[in-house]
């Protein structure tokens, strides 16, 4: 996500920090860096002027210039103006006062709206709330089979009926179904066209009126960067969004549409979907994404999908393993593991401030092959070496890859993950940083 942006971003500020005081002409250079960054990762021009006009004024101020850490001071200005650009705060689903509270999704085909209403279900029924899944995409025949199993695969009700044509007729009767079983909300999966066009904009719009929605979110595939802002507009103009669900960001390395969307539209971006399993949806907090974006990482988040992976058991085990300083590539390979179930070792890894660049240099091509590859080099030491990697030198380096059918290449590589990791085990040992990225108790 965003990867390209960031290595700009990082070229950006490397080339700042070695200038030590800076001049205006120095920042004059840093913002064109910057606007040719944002204009190739496909943002829309106007943000990018407003963006760069903001931070110039800023950056020109005494308290940069005349400052000991005037890089330090350029990076926090970029970064709270990246977070206006993206929405400033949080926007999280409003209820309605009526109940069942109503979510409309709609967008084009092939956007992803089905599989996201199984998403926003499941976010639902976690937090604790009642939904109830509708299939009223009556134009797409396999809508109502997809939807109806990824309902099963979850365990949350479906209402369709795929001899139905009139998708009106199946919300009214969702409605009272979910009146009837008392479910909290209610998630319409409304028909999808490859164009926008009058038929299915007059169909929504009826559905609106009838329905009364809370909700009107409008989901987009977040690789199509300019063409979302203009499939946007036209559904705001004639529906009224309240949000946007960005689908495939975990595949956009440029990210042009989610720094665009909400100052050129006016809508916020609600949540994000980040790979292809039901729990691979993020409530969008644009703070965590510009942090993400300048190579800050994102710590809130990857303790919050530790905390629903970890037991207290596991927890209590890390944390007398942190508090002894003993991490070891034992506990690589349980993290390693854990992170596959997290969405991912590079995902993960792209979390932690700092290793952002270890996740595109060492955890490149195929990830799951990469992770059994290091799974199998641990395996292929002594006890002694899993204990004390310290002692691996080139012998047993070679040995190790013999036995595991890698490379000494790759040997170092999961060593020097290693050693990345056993440095923030330490770090987090002294309170430097939260231990609940490591799976531990707060």
């Amino acid at each position: 996500m965003f990867e390209l942006l960031s290595q700009r971003f990082a070229q950006v500020f490397r080339a700042l920090s070695r200038k030590g005081k800076l001049s205006e002409r120095d920042i004059d250079e840093a913002l064109r860096q910057i606007r040719l960054a944002l204009l190739e990762a496909d943002v829309n021009f106007r943000v990018v002027k407003d963006f760069l006009s903001k931070v110039r004024e800023r950056a020109l101020g005494a308290t940069v210039l005349g400052s000991l850490t005037p890089v330090q001071q350029i990076v926090k200005i970029v970064n709270e103006e990246l977070t206006a650009v993206l929405g400033g705060t949080p926007a999280y689903l409003a209820p309605s006062k009526q109940s069942p509270c109503v979510v409309m999704l709609v967008g084009l085909q092939g956007s992803g709206k089905t599989t996201t209403a199984a998403k926003i279900a499941l976010h639902l029924k976690t937090s604790g709330q009642q939904p109830l899944l509708v299939a009223a995409d009556t134009r797409r025949p396999a809508a109502f089979d997809q939807l109806l199993l990824l309902g099963k695969q979850l365990d949350i009700p479906v209402y369709g009926d795929s001899k139905e044509v009139a998708s009106l007729a199946i919300c009214r009767r969702a409605l009272e179904l979910a009146q009837r079983m008392g479910a909290k909300w209610v998630i319409v999966d409304t028909q999808g066209r490859l164009h926008i066009d009058e038929d299915m904009m007059a169909e929504l719009v009826q559905l609106k009126k009838e329905l009364q929605p809370s909700e009107i979110l409008l989901v987009v595939d977040a690789m199509s960067g300019q063409d979302a802002l203009n499939v946007a507009g036209e559904f705001h103009r004639r529906l009224g969004l309240t949000g946007m669900v960005l689908t495939k960001m975990d595949g956009d390395a440029r990210g042009g549409a989610a720094l665009s969307i909400k100052s050129v539209i006016g809508v916020p971006i609600k949540f994000v979907g980040t790979g292809e399993k039901a729990d691979a949806l993020e409530v969008f907090y644009p703070d965590r994404l510009a942090s993400r974006i300048l190579g800050m990482g994102d710590v809130l988040t990857l303790i919050e999908k530790a905390e629903k992976l970890f037991s207290d058991e596991q927890a209590r085990q890390a944390e007398k393993k942190l508090r002894a300083a003993s991490f070891d590539l034992e506990d690589l390979l349980w993290q390693l593991r854990q992170f596959r179930k997290m969405g991912g070792v590079a995902q993960m890894v792209g979390l932690l401030p700092g290793l952002s660049s270890i996740s595109s240099r060492v955890l490149h091509g195929d990830e799951e092959q990469r992770l059994r590859s290091f799974e199998a080099i641990i395996l292929s030491m002594t006890p002694e070496e899993r204990r004390n990697p310290d002692i691996i030198d080139g012998s047993r380096r070679r040995r190790i890859a013999r036995g595991s059918g890698t490379t000494p290449r790759d040997v170092n590589q999961l060593l020097a993950m290693y050693y990345q990791a056993r440095k923030l085990s330490k770090m987090a040992a002294k309170g430097k940083i939260p231990r609940g990225l490591l799976g531990l108790s707060a």
